[in-house]
């Protein structure tokens, strides 16, 4: 079984770097997984951790981030009873909860420095110390940490010290943005489709050409999981059908000089002094716009900003004729 089968793509920036992960994980080293948020950096830490040496041992994931930060030491590490307030017994850390096999630190760029001294006292010795401790203990663990922002900046804010930055980043792997590998786009989406047809019991849909042309000049903020979510959406609410750009969210046909265009004609609206009827003045707009589209709706709730079904709810509050 091929363990890095979860990372979709056949794009060579992707193919490069599973390629590298291969080789890491039949290793024990540290591996620093750098990407934006979205791109699977847990998908690829679970993948190496899968075809380690270490499979068979437990996999722990922790997304420092979502922790507060008076938490997040005991969380990693451990508490004896009585070290604060609540401590009523022994807690074991995640430590020593993945002894013998990996833990996977998501989000380490929000670290608190406190604890990132600890951090790097187990990487270069192996120990942990609980909080309310004299005592460290020693374990058999190997750290697989990720970060969505750049670590080098942090160093310079004073934000992430620059020694645990050398130990973590012994093996580099940086996952590319979507809209770096477009080519993947595609099979990505034949794969969700795939995925979610069987498990909503629906027909899967297909894009068309000119939709998957809109998808491939998108800038994916959100990475291959605002994919992941749309293509969710559309097998749900158009099964079986074949997605034309029209059906895409306004987003995808719209580039930034349009929107842009649009919220500065927004902004500048002045309201009269003698005031307006803004039921009169919605329905001209409508209007104008289904004029303009020769009544196409979809295109005419493009042009006013809105979705196609709040644009049909509109046409039939002012009684307006559609085409």
């Amino acid at each position: 079984m091929d363990n890095f089968s979860s990372i979709i793509g056949q794009s060579p920036a992707l193919e490069a770097l599973i390629r590298s992960a291969r080789m890491v994980a039949a290793t024990d080293v540290t591996v620093l997984i750098k990407g934006e948020t979205g791109t699977g950096k847990e998908v690829l830490a679970s993948a190496i951790q899968k075809d380690s040496p270490r499979a068979n041992k437990p996999f722990i994931v922790l997304n420092c981030a979502a922790l507060p930060e008076g938490l997040v030491e005991s969380e990693i590490f451990g508490h004896k009873k009585g070290a604060f307030t609540g401590a009523t017994s022994d807690k074991q850390g995640l430590f020593q909860a993945a002894d013998g096999g990996t833990l996977f630190l998501d989000e380490i760029n929000s670290l608190p420095l406190t604890i990132q001294s600890k951090l790097l006292r187990f990487l270069e010795s192996g120990e942990c110390l609980p909080v309310g401790s004299t005592k460290p203990y020693r374990v058999n663990v190997r750290v697989i940490a990720a970060t969505n922002s750049d670590l080098e900046k942090q160093i310079e804010s004073g934000e992430f010290r620059r020694d645990l930055y050398f130990r973590l980043n012994v093996v580099p792997l940086e996952l590319p943005a979507l809209h770096e590998r477009s080519e993947d786009i595609e099979i990505l989406a034949k794969h969700f489709f795939a995925h979610f047809s069987e498990a909503h019991s629906l027909q899967s849909p297909t894009f068309s050409k000119h939709a998957l042309k809109a998808l491939k000049t998108h800038k994916w903020p959100g990475n291959v999981r605002e994919l992941r979510n749309l293509c969710e959406r559309l097998s749900i609410l158009l099964a079986g059908r074949v997605i034309e750009p029209e059906n895409l969210p306004h987003e995808f046909t719209h580039g930034k000089e349009s929107s842009n265009a649009t919220t500065t004609t927004a902004t500048d609206f002045r309201l009269p002094e003698t005031g307006l009827q803004l039921d009169a003045l919605e329905a001209n707009m409508i209007h104008q716009a289904l004029a303009r589209t020769n009544g196409n709706r979809s295109k005419s709730a493009r042009l006013l900003g809105i979705s196609r079904d709040t644009l049909l709810y509109r046409i039939q509050k002012h009684g307006l004729a559609t085409h």
